[in-house]
C-alpha cells in the first residue's frame, strides 16, 4: 500500500484518480478547495505550504507519490493570472514542498498535469512561459491577466511541461530516487470543459478541435495512466510528457515532432472548420 497525495481531488480527473488508487489498495489523501481531506487554496503561497504540510502529516511523513491534478481551464470566469497561479505555481511549489519527503522513500513518483494544447495551440506567449520558469510569479500573474485566460492556459501548461523536463533529470529529483513526469491530456469530459460556469459558445467550440479518435476523453482514462505513472511499472520514466489526447498532437504535428505546431492559415482552416 502506497501513500499518495492527489490535488484537485474533488472533481474531474482528480476524483477519478483518487477512486482508482483507493480501489487498488492505496492510501490516498486528497487536496482541493472543498470536498477533500485537505482543504487548501493552491493559488496562494500560503495555501501551497499549508497543503503540503497537512499532506505530510496525514501520511506520518512517509510519502510515495504525488499527483497534481488541480487546475483551472481557459473557458471559466477566472482571469488569466489566476490560471497561472494555480496551474503552474500551484503545482510546482506544492511538489517542491513535498520533494524532501518523497526522497525519503526508496523509489517515489510525482506527476503533473500539462495539456496537449501546449503543442497544438498557436501563438502561446513565450514571455509568460519564461516568467513562470524564472519563478517570477507576480510578473507572470500580471502577464496572464493581460493576455487573458485562453492564451494563459497553454502558457501555464507549457511552462509546467518544461519545468518537469528540466527538473526531472536533476540530482534533486531522479538523483533522489523520485520519478517526475507529466501527462498532457487532450479534451477530457470534465467540469473544466462542460461545467455550468462556462461560456456555452466557447464550450461548444471545443468539439471542433480535431480528435482522430472521434470523442472526448474520459476522466477514468487519464486516471489509469496516472495510476501507472505512480507505480513501480513506471520506474524507467523520468522527464516524460505523455500525451493522452486521442491522437490530436500526432495529427497536427506528425513529422514536425518534436517542434511546436505553427499552422499556416490554410492548415487552421482545414483542421478547425467543420
Amino acid at each position: 500500500m502506497a501513500n499518495i497525495v492527489v490535488t484537485g481531488a474533488a472533481s474531474g480527473i482528480g476524483a477519478a484518480t483518487v477512486e482508482l488508487l483507493r480501489r487498488t489498495g492505496n492510501n490516498v489523501v486528497g487536496v482541493d478547495l472543498a470536498g477533500a481531506e485537505i482543504v487548501a487554496d493552491l493559488s496562494t503561497s500560503t495555501g501551497r505550504t499549508q497543503a503540503a504540510a497537512a499532506a505530510v502529516e496525514a501520511v506520518d511523513g512517509m510519502l510515495h507519490a504525488a499527483v497534481c491534478c488541480a487546475g483551472l481551464g481557459p473557458l471559466s470566469s477566472h482571469s488569466g493570472g489566476k490560471l497561472v497561479s494555480v496551474n503552474y505555481f500551484g503545482t510546482v511549489d506544492f511538489l517542491e514542498e513535498l520533494r524532501p519527503w518523497l526522497a525519503r522513500a526508496e523509489q517515489s513518483f510525482a506527476v503533473a498535469i500539462s495539456s496537449s494544447s501546449t503543442s497544438t495551440q498557436p501563438a502561446i506567449p513565450e514571455n509568460l512561459v519564461a516568467a513562470c520558469l524564472d519563478d517570477r510569479e507576480s510578473e507572470a500573474v500580471t502577464l496572464g491577466d493581460k493576455v487573458g485566460a485562453i492564451p494563459a492556459y497553454p502558457a501555464s501548461k507549457l511552462a509546467l511541461a518544461r519545468w518537469v523536463r528540466r527538473q526531472a533529470v536533476t540530482p534533486d529529483w531522479i538523483g533522489a530516487g523520485i520519478r517526475l513526469n507529466a501527462v498532457a491530456p487532450g479534451v477530457i469530459d470534465t467540469p473544466m470543459t462542460s461545467g455550468s460556469d462556462l461560456d456555452p459558445n466557447l464550450a461548444k467550440a471545443i468539439d471542433f478541435y480535431p480528435v482522430p479518435m472521434g470523442r472526448r476523453g474520459r476522466p477514468e482514462e487519464i486516471a489509469a495512466l496516472l495510476q501507472f505513472l505512480t507505480s513501480d511499472a513506471a520506474s524507467l520514466l523520468s522527464g516524460s510528457v505523455v500525451f493522452a489526447d486521442g491522437g490530436t498532437d500526432a495529427l497536427l504535428r506528425q513529422d514536425d515532432w518534436p517542434k511546436v505546431w505553427e499552422p499556416t492559415p490554410e492548415e487552421l482552416t482545414r483542421h478547425f472548420t467543420n
